[in-house]
C-alpha cells in the first residue's frame, strides 16, 4: 500500500508567502515493525518561526491501527478535528 500524506495550512491563502503560517501535515504510512505489521496515522505541527526565520516542526503523533480501514477511519477524525481549527487549505484540492 502506497502512502498517504496531506498537508494542511490556515489563515491565509496556500500560495501566500511562509512568513505567519501554520501547517498540519497527515500521514499513513505502512508499519515498518514485522512482528506488529500494520499501518502508521500520524500528525504533525509546523508553523513560522519568526526567531529562526523559517517553518519548524514540532514533535509528531502517530498511532497505529491494524488495517488500512481502521487507519483511513482515523486519518479522517484528524482531519475533520483540523478543519474545524480552520485548517482549511490542502495540498490534495485541485
Amino acid at each position: 500500500m502506497d502512502a498517504m500524506q496531506e498537508i494542511l495550512s490556515r489563515g491565509v491563502h496556500p500560495n501566500a508567502p511562509l512568513e505567519g503560517q501554520e501547517f498540519y501535515e497527515l500521514r499513513i504510512d505502512d508499519s515498518n515493525n514485522a512482528r506488529r505489521p500494520g499501518f502508521v496515522v500520524s500528525q504533525a505541527h509546523a508553523q513560522w518561526s519568526e526567531i529562526d526565520q523559517q517553518i519548524m516542526w514540532d514533535e509528531t503523533e502517530s498511532e497505529r491501527c491494524p488495517t488500512y480501514e481502521n487507519a483511513q477511519t482515523r486519518y479522517e477524525a484528524r482531519r475533520r478535528a483540523l478543519v474545524e481549527k480552520g485548517f482549511i487549505y490542502s495540498d490534495m484540492d485541485f
